[in-house]
């Protein structure tokens, strides 16, 4: 199956090449980056060739793989001058992802809450917010197109892609080559409510199994700020999850995020028990 890798931000050193080095010093080779930790916004008004340079040369000197880079930002911002600006960002930032040692970018597809994109609202599912959310992605994947690198989506509850469903409407809708799915247990369901567990998750992967490219690793947890959802710590049906990958012989990177460094090597040697090929079979 996959190879384990985590987010970049899980450590908050003050310098790149220390985040780099925290990432090493806990055997992990695979990142999902962030350019808060070279210093910058996750969304920069600019990005010069030095900064590239210095993040690609970080890398490469300890040996790790830039497996996605963050580009997240509120798609259908109620805030239209504020969309715009980020959104103009976005495309700068596509612009330099093979500069800075990646072909992925990952996104959100947004909610109409003013305040917090990870807060849902009532009007994520109305016409007018997918209508926005489909022109804001159209402007994406032109720049993505451009450029060759490939644009990850995520089903979550509290946006307007909030089911397997939905995203698999939106890939159908524009039928790009460029848009592909990230994937993330947790986030197909409320944290109170998991019903049918086998089912959503069987039932997102047979919908989405060709465009998957990334699956996140973090837990279902009861704490409603959500700063703390260690693989290991909650309540998703971890079983399932990694025998719907195995069905589709999913071999992308799997993503630890949302947990403490003082979590990280629990976590990794849960993920790695499903990750090793003879963990189910002995299950058995």
């Amino acid at each position: 199956m996959g190879r384990l890798g985590i987010f970049a931000r899980t450590f908050s050193e003050p310098t790149l090449e220390g985040v780099l080095d925290a990432i090493v010093s806990h055997n992990l080779d695979l990142v999902h980056f962030n350019l808060g930790c070279a210093g910058l916004e996750s969304l920069p008004e600019e990005i010069d060739a030095a900064v590239c340079q210095r993040v690609r040369h970080g890398f490469q000197r300890r040996q790790l793989k830039m497996v996605a880079l963050s580009g997240t930002y509120n798609m259908i911002d109620p805030d239209v001058a504020r969309r715009e600006q980020m959104t103009r960002r976005a495309c700068r930032l596509i612009g330099r992802a093979r500069d800075l040692g990646t072909h992925c970018i990952t996104l959100c597809t947004g909610s109409r809450d003013p305040e917090n994109m990870w807060q849902a609202h009532p009007d994520n599912d109305s016409p007018e917010a997918w209508r926005e959310m489909v022109a804001t992605l159209e402007k994406l994947l032109s720049s993505a197109e451009q450029h060759g690198v490939t644009l990850g989506i995520e089903p979550e509850k509290a946006n307007v892609i909030n089911s397997a469903v939905k995203a698999r409407q939106l890939l159908d809708q524009l039928q790009s080559e460029q848009l592909k799915i990230v994937i993330d247990g947790a986030n197909l369901f409320e944290p109170g409510d998991q019903k049918n567990r086998q089912e959503v998750l069987i039932e997102a992967f047979d919908l989405l199994a060709p465009e998957i490219i990334i699956a996140h690793a973090k837990d279902i947890v009861a704490d409603p700020t959500k700063h703390s959802q260690a693989a290991g710590t909650g309540t998703l049906d971890w079983s399932t999850y990694f025998e719907c990958m195995q069905k589709i012989g999913y071999d992308g990177p799997v993503v630890l995020h949302n947990l403490a460094p003082s979590q990280v090597d629990q976590s990794v040697r849960f993920v790695k028990g499903f990750l090793d090929p003879t963990y189910l079979s002995n299950r058995n």
